[in-house]
């Protein structure tokens, strides 16, 4: 199930993407780029539809990712 972000309050949003950049450990070449640049670069991505929200109620958890890989997900696994 997708979660929109408009709906989470700013302080959970924040603290979910943090968590996201965190645990992703993106490579960003040779520059290093801070935590606040890539919570940002995330939030972008939010608004823009290319990042969803996804909450599994199988698994109850709740995880950032691409839309299109949500989109190949069983429903079962949604």
């Amino acid at each position: 199930m997708i979660i929109p972000y408009q709906q989470l309050d700013t302080d959970t949003l924040n603290n979910l993407i943090e968590y996201y950049v965190l645990r992703e450990g993106t490579d960003y070449g040779d520059e290093e780029v801070s935590l606040g640049d890539k919570v940002q670069h995330v939030m972008q991505q939010l608004e823009t539809g290319d990042i969803v929200i996804v909450f599994s109620e199988l698994h109850q958890s709740i995880n950032l990712m691409p839309k299109q890989q949500f989109a190949q997900l069983p429903a079962e696994a949604e």
